[in-house]
């Protein structure tokens, strides 16, 4: 086993004042080490601060083109590491093998497309009423931001937070989750081999309990933004709001994918496993409701049942769907299914844990199709984040949107249609952040805004694109009579 991996504060690689460290396992052979890391408290996270804050007016006094060129020579390390952050994604945090070097890859892109927008912040001019007033406007970075990541997409959301607040002039400290860090100080030592200042960045690994509370609270930072779980959310969100801080927070789903009885069955059901079962269901957009017309239903689901029962599965190395991240993640989602059947709902596919030599030790669940579903059932109403998909049976279209809806979350929605109106229907009138006709619920692109209705998100700012320079930045009218 190697030396514990350390925090990055202030340019510098530093042990936590707490002496204690903790250790990352594969979740596909949970006696396998892959790493330990520092378990940090309130006095790292507190100095981390403090290296931020005294960074942050020399970062945001460098010119952007410049802040640009860093950001550029990051993705290109990264990109140069790839393979190397694709293997410590299967390991940390269990993904397939595909789906890590797809992530790997959106980190990179993340890093190239705001290195690009790094140039082009400034603000705009406008028309004065006064002939001799120059009016306009100056984008200026809010000051420190406060970062807190989740483990399913552990190098992505770091990404697509950390690159525009860096583009934008603000400083940042980031709480990693503490199940998959690795790859957030690989991305810390390509920033720091790029050039970025000390202090510029800080990176505290351990709990959200002292870490993320402290990050969330202490004077010294100016904006929070936070991915995670809904009631975990809503706890930052207070906390932030209750300190005067912009906050940022996106969190569940509980996303259907409508299946119209012009749909084709197979076609959908292609779609609704693609987004159901992809990433071992471990994305806050999964599909984890397909309603489906009556006219429909029998073949749907033989569709689904036959596309769950085809996946391959195994350690994320050489399968096509890996473990779920932990032992505790595993049994909520057993839970839930056990839930499921006791109100009602019957198993069509998976429901248990596979059997083999390659998954006897992991934390491996079967990708399952619950089907006799009503929609005030709990595995209809609450978001379970393992491969479990509910089938639920409507008789037309407006009630397949009514359920659709009625549910707390609204973050991703999907339509299968071969009816124009009904497709733009479901567009105005589905109440979610994202909605996608003839597509998963799930994969997004990074140049356009990422946000949940409802439950899951705080509706105050978008992440991504430009909606995402935007949270990190706050604009100031200059009226110029000189």
């Amino acid at each position: 086993m190697t030396e514990p991996n350390q925090n990055y504060v202030g340019g510098e690689w530093v042990s936590s004042e707490t002496g204690e460290t903790f250790e990352v396992h594969n979740p596909a052979a949970p006696d396998q080490t892959v790493a330990s890391y520092q378990q940090s408290g309130a006095a790292d996270a507190a100095e981390a601060v403090e290296a931020a804050a005294d960074a942050q007016d020399e970062w945001a006094a460098t010119p952007g083109p410049e802040r640009g060129r860093i950001l550029r020579q990051a993705g290109t390390t990264l990109a140069e590491r790839k393979d190397e952050l694709t293997a410590m994604l299967v390991e940390e945090e269990g993904k397939a093998r595909p789906e890590a070097a797809g992530e790997v890859q959106r980190a990179i892109d993340i890093f190239h497309y705001f290195a690009g927008k790094a140039s082009d912040l400034g603000g705009t001019v406008k028309g004065s009423s006064g002939r001799d007033t120059t009016l306009y406007t100056r984008d200026e970075p809010v000051g420190v931001a406060a970062l807190i990541t989740p483990w399913n997409y552990p190098i992505a959301i770091p990404a697509w937070k950390l690159a525009p607040a860096l583009a934008a002039g603000n400083s940042v400290v980031i709480k990693p989750a503490s199940a998959a860090p690795g790859v957030v100080l690989a991305v810390t030592e390509a920033l720091d081999e790029a050039g970025l200042p000390d202090g510029v960045l800080n990176v505290v690994t351990g709990p959200g309990s002292s870490v993320g509370n402290e990050f969330i609270t202490n004077e010294g930072t100016d904006a929070v933004s936070f991915t995670g779980s809904g009631q975990v959310g809503q706890m930052v969100y207070d906390q932030a709001t209750d300190a005067g801080k912009r906050v940022q927070t996106e969190m569940g789903g509980k996303n259907p994918t409508l299946v119209t009885d012009s749909a084709d069955p197979a076609e959908a059901a292609e779609i609704v496993a693609s987004g159901g079962f992809g990433t071992t269901g471990q994305s806050c957009t999964a599909c984890s409701r397909a309603i489906v017309h009556e006219d429909v239903y029998d073949e749907f689901v033989a569709e689904l049942v036959d596309a769950a029962e085809a996946i391959d599965i195994g350690p994320g190395s050489d399968h096509e769907m890996g473990p779920q991240v932990s032992a505790d993640e595993l049994e909520s989602t057993l839970e839930y299914i056990d839930i499921a059947r006791d109100e009602g709902a019957t198993v069509a596919a998976g429901g248990e844990k596979p059997t083999g030599d390659a998954v006897e030790t992991g934390h491996f669940v079967e990708p399952t199709v619950l089907t006799d579903v009503d929609n005030d059932d709990t595995i209809a109403c609450e978001e379970v984040f393992g491969p479990v998909v509910a089938v639920i049976e409507v008789s037309d279209f407006d009630e397949g949107l009514h359920v659709a809806n009625d549910v707390e979350y609204g973050l991703s929605a999907s339509v299968v249609t071969d009816d124009h109106t009904e497709a733009n229907r479901f567009i105005d009138e589905a109440e979610a952040g994202v909605v996608k006709v003839n597509e998963k619920t799930t994969g997004l692109e990074l140049h356009v805004p990422f946000g949940g209705f409802k439950r899951s998100s705080s509706e105050t700012w978008r992440e991504q694109g430009d909606a995402g320079l935007e949270f990190y930045t706050i604009e100031k009218t200059v009226y110029d009579n000189y």
